[in-house]
């Protein structure tokens, strides 16, 4: 468990459980946190056949501050005596999340707008770019902004500079903003499950540049946006979220475009915050996501 000082943990807590299914995973937890004097305030279970494999969210709540120690000590015994993975984690404490963002600033407006009303529990210590573009926007959301470009030539360099920010700023989660750049397999190797993309179309159809001429070429009936986690397989990653909308031949590549926009705006809000909240479970290449 990491965050706030065990003293000032508050009086909520988020448990996730994931690990081989047996009998009576339910009842030994629920019954852990009867002990602590928790009440279960959400919960949501599934068993995946084909897997075998059990997944847990758990939204627990306690009439006075929660003692952490007792806590860890009950995730501790849980995880040993059931053989499973068990987290806890204060949802109200901020996710430190970097956006990354090149010249198109849809998404990237919408993340800090979202943020700015406290519609995402996250802080944002910085946002990188290639670009100078969004300087001055975001700096007047208060939030330091780095320049820093990338080439054939200093790409190792610019992902040496990336992590410093990274480490510096103690970042959880980097969010690709409709950052034009492909990351290095070193990177993204290195950050397994804490970088997350946003795609301009439902994966795996129309990769690569311009989708909404792609899309409009070939006459779809359906476009859409998809959130996925990255990996060093180009659009490849675990999707998230996805989002749609039926559209016709009477749209233009423009129009087809502003419709895209809003969709992916939403689609990686949406999957931002189940990320943040931790109803997200990671699995290979597949993802389970409590709503």
């Amino acid at each position: 468990m990491s965050g706030r000082p065990p003293s000032d943990l508050g009086r909520e807590v988020v448990l996730t459980l994931n690990g081989p299914d047996r009998r009576g995973i339910v009842h030994a937890v629920t019954g852990a946190m009867v002990g602590l004097d928790l009440n279960i305030l959400d919960s949501q279970q599934f068993g995946d056949p084909s897997t075998g494999e059990f997944h847990l969210r758990m939204h627990l709540g306690g009439s006075t501050p929660i003692d952490a120690v007792a806590l860890e000590a009950a995730r501790t015994r849980l995880a040993t005596e059931l053989r499973v993975d068990v987290d806890v984690h204060d949802p109200h404490e901020p996710h430190r999340l970097l956006i990354m963002v090149s010249r198109q600033g849809h998404v990237l407006n919408d993340l800090l707008f979202r943020v700015r009303t406290g519609q995402l529990n996250v802080e944002v210590p910085a946002v990188v770019s290639n670009h100078e573009d969004f300087r001055a926007e975001v700096e007047w959301h208060g939030i330091p902004f780095h320049h820093v470009p990338v080439t054939k030539e200093n790409k190792s360099q610019a992902e040496a500079r990336l992590r410093e920010i990274i480490e510096t700023e103690r970042v959880e989660t980097i969010a690709l903003a409709r950052y034009m750049q492909v990351l290095s397999e070193d990177v993204c190797g290195d950050f397994p499950g804490r970088i997350i993309n946003i795609h301009h179309s439902l994966l795996p159809s129309f990769k690569g540049a311009r989708p909404y001429q792609q899309a409009h070429e070939r006459g779809v009936k359906v476009i859409g946006a998809t959130a996925h986690y990255v990996t060093a397989d180009l659009d490849e990653g675990p999707i998230i979220e996805q989002d749609f909308r039926r559209v016709d031949h009477r749209m233009s590549p423009t129009q087809l475009a502003a419709t895209g926009a809003e969709l992916e705006a939403m689609a990686f809000a949406r999957a931002l915050r189940w990320h943040v909240e931790r109803r997200v479970v990671l699995r290979g290449r597949r993802t389970i996501v409590f709503d």
